[in-house]
């Protein structure tokens, strides 16, 4: 749709030509196509002649009577153009001279946005923070959520769905208006009692309601951690080799991360002590180590505790797959042996039900717990509250139990399946296979893991490197494989793939 405007004062054409002068002045040209709203085309026109200096400051413009009427539409898209015009500062309007280009708009400004339009953009050096700096030293982690052996991925397909949607939708239809409104920091009181049931009896986890804080996963609860716990340059232990998420919760943070080696009975303590004997925290996962699988010691716990306890440490206890142990049953927790409420406990319901759902907790000791509610008010605010009491009654009437029951007997079957399936290549020894959802195959010495890795995820395979997992170069390369969200078809299809690369 193309019309035409009369003025005493210019004639402007089409977007890209120039503006001449002219004493009748047609103005302007306006191509009007396109699913583009016309109020949308006729700002962006004006704004555009505008900065590329075809209508000059103090220009009059056509009213917008008469241009609805010479472009042959309504009133009201061009009064809606102008207005924005109007709320941006390109228009302004004067008692009986009309609407005209804002006087106000330099001249020399408007020449240099419409050399810079010309110009092809540059690329302009971003400034990051020294934490987001830190965080992108550290080796990419390779995520593949279709592929086989992805790791932390549980059975996805035996969640129970339909328990889950009634549940969700018994407390959606008809809400409380309070669980609508702002929420408590902590998360939902009866949640909280629920997880704090839960952990006294299944963990051995000294704890109250009032100690539970709820998270959206454990990731997020060592950033709450983080930032209510450490300073720049503080000192944490990692274990080596360790979760990789925890290096970058705590890089971000501005920590600095010790890496000290783990051996069959866990976290070398005594290597801790060498290292960093002053350090504000020390990260474990001391009920299954990640990735390498092994116990804690009762000795090195008690090791543990004594250094935080002597040095004003906190023990950051990461606890992310427990429920699933194949022989003996759960080891308890290290926060239920602290007389001197020195652990920070991380749960997740991720890798149990479904990673979406973004639903962990933290336990805080008690002289933490307004300084942990403090970060999180600064951080989020709130956690989601309709998840929360959903899976409160999904735990209170046991279809949670049921739900671990059914994948502890399916990952074991799994397990035992990867396990044989690589026996028969035979140039790997198998480590952490008696609990959780994942194993690692360890390589023969000079082996390049981060390659094989790449060539295995370009035939559809997501394996981790092992030395991902590690701050120091690592004494023997291998793979993490996990099993949990992997089916046996894929499993026995799979390995003959990652057989033929290695």
């Amino acid at each position: 749709m193309t019309g035409f405007c009369h003025s005493d004062m210019t004639t402007l054409d089409g977007p890209g030509r120039t503006m001449k002068r002219s004493g009748t002045g047609l103005i302007p040209l306006i191509a009007l196509d396109g699913p583009t709203p016309l109020y949308r085309q006729l700002y962006g026109w004006f704004q555009h002649a505008i900065v590329e200096g075809r209508l000059r400051p103090g220009q009059r413009v056509p009213s917008t009577r008469a241009l609805a009427r010479e472009l042959k539409i309504s009133r009201i898209p061009v009064l809606t153009a102008y207005q924005q015009l109007h709320a941006e500062g390109y228009l302004e309007s004067f008692t009986g001279a009309g609407t005209c280009v804002a006087a106000s708009i330099p001249e020399e400004a408007l020449k240099t946005a419409s050399r810079a339009a010309r110009r092809p953009p540059r690329k302009i050096a971003a400034r990051l923070s020294s934490g987001v700096d830190a965080v992108l030293a550290l080796p990419p982690d390779p995520k593949q959520p279709g592929a086989a052996f992805r790791v932390s991925l549980p059975a996805l397909d035996h969640f129970p769905n339909d328990i889950w949607s009634s549940l969700l939708t018994r407390h959606a239809r008809h809400p409380a208006p309070r669980h609508l409104a702002y929420g408590d920091p902590m998360g939902d009181i009866g949640f909280r009692e629920t997880i704090a049931d839960y952990l006294s009896m299944a963990r051995a986890v000294r704890c109250d309601a009032s100690q539970i804080m709820v998270v959206a996963g454990s990731q997020h609860g060592l950033q709450i951690a983080a930032r209510a716990l450490l300073n720049k340059d503080d000192a944490v232990w990692m274990e080596e080799p360790g979760y990789p998420g925890a290096h970058r919760a705590f890089a971000i943070a501005g920590a600095r991360a010790v890496p000290v080696p783990v051996d069959a009975d866990g976290l070398d303590v005594e290597a801790g002590l060498a290292r960093a004997p002053h350090a504000r925290a020390a990260y474990v996962t001391p009920s299954h180590q990640y990735p390498m699988g092994m116990t804690l010691s009762a000795a090195r716990r008690m090791q543990l505790l004594s250094w935080a306890a002597r040095h004003d440490g906190w023990i950051i206890e990461d606890d992310y797959d427990s429920e699933y142990r194949y022989a003996g049953h759960p080891i308890a927790a290290v926060q239920g042996l602290s007389a001197e409420d020195r652990v920070i406990y991380a749960g997740t319901f991720s890798k149990v039900l479904f990673p979406a759902l973004r639903v962990g907790y933290l336990v805080i000791p008690k002289s933490l717990i307004a300084g942990f509610s403090a970060a999180r008010d600064a951080i989020d605010l709130f956690p989601a509250t309709l998840f929360q009491l959903a899976l409160a009654d999904f735990v209170r009437e046991g279809h949670f139990a049921r739900h671990v029951r059914r994948m502890r007997m399916l990952y074991m079957e799994r397990r035992a399946l990867l396990i044989s399936a690589l026996g028969e290549i035979g140039q790997v020894e198998i480590v952490s296979a008696e609990a959780g959802m994942h194993l690692v195959a360890l390589l023969p010495r000079g082996a390049d893991d981060r390659a094989i890795s790449e060539r295995a995820a370009a035939a559809g395979l997501s394996v981790q490197p092992l030395s991902l997992c590690c701050l120091e170069k690592p004494k023997r390369p291998g793979l993490i494989l996990g099993y949990g969200g992997t089916d046996a078809r894929r499993i026995t299809a799979g390995m003959r793939r990652l057989s033929a690369l290695l």
